[in-house]
């Protein structure tokens, strides 16, 4: 549909407005106009042409998208992630072209290529999401197109299909919409039924009903200190400038205090630290929901606990609820191929001297009867830890995050676009608890019921709504990835083996 020297800038423009249907900017038509625009530059491509335009695609919107990624520790990080999800998203752009190529090959029926032809093209999309968010090392599922949703009226959808079920419809409908344009279906009235209909579900279905169960009176803690990697600060000065923000909560009459990810040492081997939560507990009259770096035998676990001094006034880790991060952040938490990297660039890996081990426990923890789903930072991402806390029976949910590593750039509000999302996702109450901000408690609609600013200490104190029952989203929505993304490819490779077959025969039949 477009030369070459007109697609490579197209699909640089498509980048950009990708980025956009992200926060800050946050503008959700973007995300349909990006990807109407990338479609639209890979249809009629060669397999190097196809690879250019999803090169420039991928380099664009990645480089703009995890700029954040530069924030402490340079280029390097930024530039290599950039290069490997761009590299990925390229590749993955060959499929695109080659349905556009084969299927209108095999599927004579205007009509039936309205519908086929998009189903197979948003099950590649899907298929792409679905390998970035679990390779390499455990993927990076940041950019998965149902998250730019988190305030569209499209949102209430993936309570249905789940995230990835989301980015499914979303690229059906552009797609519909291209053929509809390319097959004039426009000329026919009966043929806009397609098109108008799956607009019509992407914004007028409501969001699956969960049962409300009551409610649970919590306060959360954004201490604002000096919780940056690479911050200075004394010995405990992050669990002072918490305990200096947790004193505005006395006299609440809490069920659960949460304070966010990171204190300065191991509380089970500190007894400064131990002293500090068990104080500010007992001065409360409710348990704490902390998170720190834990050791286990010779393992390193970043480690969320419920501090409860009814307990013990310095219980072990073996006496409080725990849940350890499933997903330590590769070249954050942990280096993998250590030696490899350091040949690479050892200053850098140097520097990363934490070496966390992936959790195995449920992320879950039991507050006076009421069961509370845990993810810990970019946890939230993983549709994995966000539906095992669900079937778990958590009510309401709890995302402890430090984003200061990324003060004053775009992380924070991503991320916090994200937990919306989780909440319409799974009909729960979020609550998204920062060391530096910007935390919220988000209703199970996704509107905000309290916000604290970036940047600034402070509490929330809110009655907390909770919900029971799971919603298609998480039981189905693993199901409906995993279909799509291989179920596209399967189409796809038998469209090709047909295609061959059949050209070989016309080669075979044609007079020499």
């Amino acid at each position: 549909m477009l030369p070459l020297w007109a697609a490579l800038p197209a699909a640089a423009v498509a980048g950009i407005l990708m980025d956009m249907a992200y926060p800050d900017v946050g503008w959700w038509p973007a995300a349909f106009v990006a990807t109407g625009v990338l479609l639209i530059a890979a249809i009629g491509r060669s397999v190097m042409g196809s690879l250019a335009v999803g090169l420039v695609f991928g380099l664009v919107f990645f480089s703009l998208l995890v700029s954040w990624t530069s924030r402490y520790l340079g280029p390097l990080p930024w530039a290599a992630l950039t290069i490997v999800e761009g590299v990925l998203t390229a590749v993955w752009v060959i499929p695109l072209t080659f349905a556009y190529r084969w299927l209108p090959q095999l599927i004579r029926s205007d009509r039936a290529r309205l519908i086929l032809l998009p189903v197979v093209v948003a099950s590649l999309w899907t298929g792409r999401e679905v390998m970035l968010g679990a390779w390499p090392y455990g993927g990076f599922p940041w950019a998965r197109l149902g998250m730019t949703q988190s305030e569209a009226p499209a949102a209430s959808l993936a309570s249905w299909v789940g995230v990835s079920g989301l980015s499914f419809a979303m690229v059906f409908a552009v797609a519909v919409f291209i053929e509809w344009v390319r097959t004039r279906a426009w000329r026919f009235p009966a043929r806009y039924v397609a098109p108008l209909l799956t607009v019509g579900v992407l914004i007028l279905t409501p969001a699956f009903p969960t049962t409300p169960a009551g409610t649970m009176r919590l306060g959360a803690v954004q201490g604002n200190g000096p919780s940056g990697y690479f911050d200075e600060r004394a010995p405990g000065a992050i669990a002072s400038a918490q305990s200096r923000a947790s004193t505005a909560l006395r006299g609440a009459d809490l069920d659960l205090v949460v304070w966010p990810e990171g204190l300065d040492a191991d509380p089970f081997q500190e007894d400064y630290l131990a002293s500090n939560l068990t104080q500010i507990s007992t001065q409360l009259g409710a348990p704490v929901l902390a998170n720190a770096a834990t050791s286990s035998g010779n393992k390193l676990f970043n480690t969320s606990f419920l501090w409860d001094p009814t307990i013990s006034p310095a219980p072990t880790r073996e006496q409080v609820q725990t849940h350890a991060k499933r997903n330590p952040v590769p070249f954050g938490e942990y280096v993998p191929d250590r030696g490899f990297y350091t040949m690479l660039a050892p200053d850098l890996v140097g520097l990363i001297q934490r070496e966390y081990s992936p959790g195995t426990d449920s992320p879950v923890i039991s507050v006076a009867g009421i069961t509370v789903g845990l993810a810990i930072c970019f946890d939230v991402i993983y549709d994995n830890v966000i539906a095992e806390s669900i079937t778990s029976g958590a009510e309401v949910l709890v995302f402890q995050t430090n984003n200061a590593d990324f003060r004053g750039t775009d992380e924070n509000l991503q991320q916090l676009a994200f937990a919306r999302m989780r909440a319409i996702e799974t009909g729960r109450a979020v609550v998204n608890v920062s060391t530096v901000g910007t935390s919220q408690v988000i209703r199970p609609d996704g509107s905000t019921q309290a916000s604290l600013n970036a940047g600034e200490a402070g509490v929330l104190v809110e009655q907390v709504e909770l919900r029971t029952g799971a919603t298609p989203g998480i039981i189905v929505g693993t199901s409906v990835s995993i279909g799509a993304a291989w179920g596209g490819l399967a189409v796809l490779m038998i469209a090709g083996w047909i295609t061959h077959r059949r050209t070989r025969l016309r080669h075979k039949m044609s007079p020499a």
